[in-house]
């Protein structure tokens, strides 16, 4: 009989979900989730909806003034969002 070696189960569950292919849209959904806490309940408040297309996150906001002024803030939004995540997931964001 031989002896396998042993491997770490963090490692071990990364692994097969990049093998199944739900790595990302794992990630997609965490950095969705994080809008609020990134953002804050105020502007939250006014998002509408949210998805990523082609790594670009889609803002839907009911508040033209809000989405001029967040438009100034994208570089930084994509930055903390990537960051609660732990890996680029978006590139950009788009207001609309």
């Amino acid at each position: 009989m031989f002896k396998k070696q042993p491997q770490d189960l963090k490692k071990s569950i990364a692994e097969h979900l990049r093998w199944s292919g739900i790595e990302t849209p794992l990630k997609q959904k965490r950095l969705i989730d994080s809008w609020p806490a990134v953002v804050g309940e105020g502007i939250n408040s006014y998002t509408e909806n949210l998805f990523i297309k082609n790594q670009t996150l889609m803002v839907k906001l009911s508040s033209p003034a809000l989405r001029s002024d967040l438009n100034m803030m994208k570089s930084r939004l994509v930055g903390k969002l990537n960051q609660r995540v732990g890996s680029q997931i978006i590139t950009d964001i788009r207001f609309y």
